[in-house]
């Protein structure tokens, strides 16, 4: 209980300072969401108008940026993200819920599909090294080595176009509105066929890597050796012995992927224009809009710093040793 009262002690502070940098980082980059208005409205906007945007978008001038540092806490306190000016006159928790179950839906069960089928796949490999499995290493190295955003431009370039079953852009055909219709579903489906086969190869790739070399590590344990010497069956020295603790790396990097679950591949989602977090990311940020990159960045943030402390109990359940020294 004391370790995990010390790491949520940890991730209360990195929040404070991620929400701090949050607030900051957006306020040091060339232009403003004002000036940016300003200038596509070609100067017909009076000054009035200007002051009460500057102070709607909590770049009020007469402020100083410690009041303005306060009052964005205040905000976040009571649950307002603020107004999006990309999308005006929108709210940034309405345009990120629009967009996260996207976003959860496309990279969540890709994540979670890639890291079973890889973690399964590796631990056979590394269990019965020279077997077929283990000939899928050359092929596997190269595919976690290529990005994302690559195999999603190659993708589009040999299955998609005219003609094509599979599209090249967006998240359902244009005209449909989003329901769970017969309708709506197939073609969400559909448009998410190509993205997410590009993120299950490549990050499957790199679970069955590491869970491979993770397991051929352990196989040369001394426990390893003593559990053949009792008798114990082969599939039972493989998965109670050298797989659990040959996970616990994965399980730490599993919880990342959980994290940035949220964030989803930004180029993936570019690539293929498709509607997630992601992508009203590259958006917010095209168009200097601080409350929807801002909202962003704390949803990540804090979806990550989840994920690292369900990670750590993770580690208190596989590993003894790690309740111990708690």
């Amino acid at each position: 209980m004391k370790f995990l009262l010390q790491r949520f002690a940890f991730y209360l502070f990195t929040l404070w300072a991620a929400i701090t940098l949050n607030f900051f980082i957006p306020r040091v980059m060339p232009g403003d969401p004002v000036s940016s208005l300003i200038s596509k409205n070609q100067g017909k906007l009076s000054s009035d108008a200007i002051h009460s945007l500057e102070v709607l978008f909590g770049l009020d001038k007469n402020q100083s940026l410690w009041d303005q540092y306060l009052n964005y806490w205040k905000q976040l306190l009571h649950g307002d993200l603020g107004l999006s000016f990309t999308f005006f006159p929108t709210s940034v928790s309405e345009v990120i819920g629009q967009s996260l179950p996207w976003t959860v839906g496309l990279v969540g069960i890709t994540t979670i599909l890639s890291f079973l089928i890889g973690t399964a796949l590796g631990v056979g490999a590394g269990w019965k090294r020279g077997s077929w499995i283990d000939s899928l290493l050359p092929a596997t190295t190269f595919l976690s080595s290529v990005p994302y955003f690559w195999l999603g431009l190659v993708a589009i370039a040999l299955l998609a176009g005219p003609g094509s079953w599979f599209p090249s852009s967006g998240g359902f055909t244009p005209g449909l509105v989003p329901a769970w219709d017969a309708y709506f579903i197939p073609s969400a489906i559909n448009h998410s066929i190509l993205p997410a086969a590009t993120i299950l190869i490549s990050s499957m790739s790199g679970w069955i890597l590491g869970m491979r070399n993770m397991m051929v590590t352990v196989s040369s344990e001394d426990y390893i050796t003593v559990a053949h010497a009792k008798g114990l069956s082969d599939r039972r020295v493989a998965f109670s012995y050298a797989a659990r603790n040959a996970l616990l790396p994965n399980v730490s990097g599993f919880a990342l992927s959980l994290g940035f679950i949220v964030g989803g591949t930004l180029l993936v989602e570019i690539v293929f224009s498709y509607p997630g977090v992601g992508y009203q990311l590259f958006q917010g940020v095209q168009a200097y809009d601080y409350p929807l990159m801002q909202g962003i960045f704390l949803v990540i943030t804090i979806s990550v710093l989840v994920a690292n402390l369900l990670a750590d109990v993770a580690y208190l359940l596989l590993d003894p040793r790690t309740r111990k020294s708690g």
